[in-house]
């Protein structure tokens, strides 16, 4: 004889409820609870836009929405604009890795070829920021951010270049430097990583997040007033290329195989698959800054996002 179960009349009730629970606009407001707590965009996937290069690198987006990126190798500078087109920004950019742009437009710009920090405006004329640091070349400048008040964080992990004319670094060690506004000459910051990369600050000015890439770590510092450090906190145990934060503060991450994201508590939120071994680095674009815009290896992918970044 089968035994029947009877389900209490109240778990009835309950997914009545939930099914009839309705906004204005008649969504489902339990369904779009949900929705709206995930960070990608209900159905989006990793769409790939291109793979035409030969390594991506540096994204960085303008008050329009487009983003603009390197292509190292190749010594240029891309622009994919908000209708989707694909153009060159700047050819022979002085090998360009990492970019920021600055409150004027410029696009601030890390080139590996003679280890330069330079700013570019929108006509492609370049300014140089930093030569040297006391007469010795700096590693190589990695990423890149600019403070409220002009000045300049920049990673400068030493990663040996075959188009360099040196085989060691000039320096004790591999640093974060912070360059006043105005001046020539950047003052080391941070000098206990193994190599500094990936790099990004809070869009109030008050916290700065590093990446240790061979350390496998990430820390969070307060930024004080003089743009000197303090505060060191671990966030997460887990090193990156390149950073972006969106609206919620959470922080993304890039390396092998994809983009991870993860709250400013250090709580690992999602993994991001991408079609490449190795992403390099990640903004947010577009006119609502809605869709992340992916670096990896020789392509460029996107996805849309449920949150905006602040960048």
């Amino acid at each position: 004889m089968k035994k029947v179960y009877k389900i209490p009349v109240v778990w009835f009730l309950i997914l009545f409820i939930i099914i009839s629970f309705k906004d204005v606009t008649g969504k489902n407001i339990f369904f779009k609870i949900i929705q709206e707590d995930s960070l990608i965009a209900p159905g989006a996937t990793v769409q790939l836009i291109s793979s035409q290069f030969s390594f991506t690198e540096g994204p960085s987006v303008d008050k329009a929405g487009n983003i603009f990126f390197t292509d190292q190798p190749n010594d240029k500078i891309w622009k994919y604009d908000t209708d989707g087109k694909l153009s060159v920004f700047l050819d022979k950019s002085g090998r360009p890795n990492g970019t920021y742009f600055d409150k004027k437009g410029n696009l601030l710009t890390c080139t590996e070829e003679k280890n330069e920090v330079w700013s570019i405006n929108k006509k492609g004329k370049v300014k140089i920021l930093l030569k040297d640091y006391q007469g010795h070349r700096i590693n190589g400048p990695n990423d890149i951010w600019a403070d409220k008040k002009g000045g300049l964080y920049i990673t400068d992990p030493y990663y040996q270049r075959n188009f360099w004319d040196r085989k060691t670094s000039e320096l004790k060690g591999q640093y974060v430097f912070y360059l006043p506004k105005g001046k020539d000459q950047p003052i080391p910051v941070i000098e206990d990583m193994q190599q500094p990369n990936g790099i990004v600050g809070t869009p109030d000015g008050k916290y700065l997040y590093v990446a240790d890439i061979r350390g496998r770590k990430t820390f969070r510092y307060t930024i004080n007033k003089d743009g000197m450090l303090s505060g060191k906190q671990l966030v997460f145990e887990q090193g990156s290329d390149g950073m972006t934060l969106d609206e919620r503060g959470n922080i993304y991450i890039t390396g092998n195989g994809g983009v991870t994201a993860y709250s400013k508590e250090g709580k690992k939120l999602t993994f991001i698959r991408v079609s490449k071994n190795w992403v390099s680095n990640v903004c947010f674009s577009g006119k609502d800054r809605k869709t992340l815009f992916i670096t990896a290896s020789e392509s460029i992918f996107k996805i849309e996002m449920n949150v905006r970044g602040v960048e």
